[in-house]
């Protein structure tokens, strides 16, 4: 894949999700009004609206193409997979928006002890899967827009993101460093 099908790409999956947050906002405005969040669902802490969807889910799809465009053109030098890469990508992709779909169903119909067990999955995940990848942030961040708006799905996977960087990058090698060493012995 070339760069002119990438920026094709990245052009239409913007249009897309700005087509799906507008509609969820046109949606929410004719039936009682656009949702306002409360941080930790307390009405006496700040709202934030899901009108900051319209700006920010749009700019995070541009993002996270820009991004997996330059992973794909690095990796497109150095090896012969593009095939691998590109379906690995949309795997993670699919993986992290069912993810945040099943977790916004669960907070949506208040099964709390499932969503526990679904976090807890999610930070044993941290050090098989490289959930810092810009597919995951947007699957997980479009999963989760319906049920919770864009604001705070977005920080809780830059929180992830965060986590799993940290855990995939320098303490998953640093295991995996010991055990190698324990069997050569």
């Amino acid at each position: 894949m070339n760069k002119p099908s990438f920026k094709t790409i990245q052009i239409a999956a913007t249009i897309l999700v700005s087509i799906f947050i507008g509609m969820l906002l046109i949606w929410e405005k004719f039936h009682g009004g656009v949702v306002t969040h409360h941080i930790l669902q307390r009405s006496d802490l700040p709202g934030i609206s899901n009108w900051w969807g319209i700006v920010l889910l749009p700019f995070l799809c541009w993002f996270s193409f820009y991004r997996i465009q330059k992973r794909f053109l690095l990796i497109d030098q150095t090896a012969n997979t593009p095939t691998v890469f590109i379906g690995n990508s949309i795997v993670g992709f699919l993986g992290a928006l069912v993810f945040g779909i099943v977790l916004a169903v669960a907070f949506s119909y208040g099964y709390t002890n499932f969503m526990n067990y679904q976090v807890d999955c999610l930070l044993l995940l941290l050090f098989f899967v490289p959930m810092y990848r810009s597919e995951y942030l947007l699957g997980f961040v479009l999963g989760m827009t319906v049920a919770l708006g864009a604001i705070l799905p977005t920080a809780f996977a830059l929180i992830i993101s965060l986590l799993s960087s940290i855990s995939y990058l320098y303490i998953r090698p640093l295991i995996l460093r010991i055990f190698r060493t324990k069997e050569k012995k």
